[in-house]
């Protein structure tokens, strides 16, 4: 048995002043924070946010697969038996490049493509994202934190 896992990543935005929460109004003033989340037919595997201001390179990106595979392994243990994980993330360049598919033949993660354009591949527009905003709608928050404590 074969393991499927979704990339998926999501930004929220929210103006900061003095730790406050003032809306969407001013982009110049908008601070981002970036969820990075891996599921399956099960549920959420594993799910992280990116540290403000932190890029996602292929360094980065590798050290979010071997956490991956730690969870997999901690709440997936029949799918962990026979190590092979698919894998199904979009075209972002840390994705596409030589240190990260290397660390996916080394750990026999199998990577299923992503046609362009194919809006019967953004499952995370139905599953995921709807349930995150309508969790948070119609709240305030004060912090980046607190939104993603909530998340």
């Amino acid at each position: 048995m074969k393991a499927l896992f979704m990339l998926t990543t999501q930004r929220q935005n929210c103006n900061l002043r003095n730790g406050r929460f003032l809306g969407l109004q001013d982009p110049k003033k908008q601070m981002k924070t970036m969820l990075i989340c891996f599921f399956d037919q099960e549920g959420i595997v594993h799910w992280e946010f990116v540290p403000p201001g932190m890029m996602v390179n292929a360094n980065f990106y590798c050290d979010v697969l071997r956490r991956l595979r730690e969870n997999v392994w901690r709440k997936r243990p029949q799918k962990w038996q026979n190590q092979n994980l698919i894998i199904h993330h979009d075209k972002a360049p840390a994705h596409r490049s030589f240190q990260v598919s290397q660390f996916l033949a080394k750990n026999n993660m199998t990577v299923i493509p992503h046609p362009p354009y194919s809006p019967d591949l953004t499952p995370c527009d139905f599953f995921l994202f709807r349930k995150l905003k309508l969790r948070m709608k119609g709240r305030t928050f004060d912090t980046i934190e607190e939104i993603q404590e909530e998340s």
